[in-house]
C-alpha cells in the first residue's frame, strides 16, 4: 500500500506507520514536504486546517509528479483553548484515492496559561526547548516524551490521531 504523506519529519512518519500497520499490511509511506499554509504555531481551527492544507497540497504534488497513492495523509500539532482550557493536540487528515477524507485528534495535554503568549508569538517546540535545554525535540520523541516521563512520545500522539482517522476506512459503510 502506497501512502504519500505531507512531511518530512521521522517522528510523524512513524507515528502514521505504526497507526496504518494495525490495519493494513505492506505499507510504504513516503514522505513530502509540503505548505500547511498556516503559522508555525497552529492556534484552534488552523489545527485541522494545516493538516488539511497539507493533504491538498500533497495531491497537488502527486499529480505534477505522476505519483500515485491509495492514501495522502498528514497530521499538524496544534493549541487550542475550544475546550475551555489550553491543550496541545494533534490532528491527523487521511484522503484516499477516491476523495473520501477522514479526520482524527490525538490525546491533549495541558499547556499552563503563563506560556500561552510566548507560544503563540513563537511556538510549542521552541517553548519545549527552552524550557527542557532541547533542540529539536519535535522532530523525535517530542517534548511530550519529557513532560510525561518517557511514558508517551510525538509517535505515540500521531499514532493515535491516525487511528482515530482510519475509523471510518475500516468499518466501512458503518461508520461513514
Amino acid at each position: 500500500m502506497k501512502i504519500l504523506m505531507g512531511t518530512k519529519n521521522p517522528g510523524k512518519i512513524e507515528g502514521a506507520k505504526k497507526a496504518f500497520e494495525i490495519y493494513f499490511s505492506d505499507i510504504e509511506i513516503e514522505g513530502v514536504a509540503v505548505d500547511s499554509e498556516v503559522g508555525a504555531q497552529p492556534i484552534n481551527e488552523q489545527i485541522f486546517k494545516g493538516a488539511k492544507n497539507r493533504v491538498k497540497n500533497l495531491k497537488q504534488y502527486a499529480k505534477e509528479n505522476n505519483i500515485k497513492a491509495d492514501f495522502y495523509i498528514a497530521s499538524e500539532a496544534g493549541i487550542t483553548n475550544l475546550l475551555g482550557n489550553w491543550i496541545d493536540i494533534n490532528s491527523a487528515v487521511i484522503e484516499d484515492e477516491n476523495g473520501f477524507q477522514s479526520v482524527g485528534t490525538s490525546q491533549g495535554f495541558p499547556i499552563p496559561e503563563k506560556y500561552i503568549e510566548e507560544i503563540k508569538k513563537t511556538e510549542l517546540g521552541k517553548l519545549m526547548d527552552r524550557l527542557f535545554n532541547g533542540h529539536n525535540m519535535g522532530k523525535s520523541k517530542g517534548g511530550i516524551n519529557i513532560i510525561t516521563h518517557d511514558v508517551v512520545t510525538r509517535i505515540d500522539l500521531t499514532k493515535n490521531a491516525f487511528i482515530m482517522a482510519l475509523t471510518q476506512y475500516i468499518n466501512g459503510e458503518l461508520w461513514r
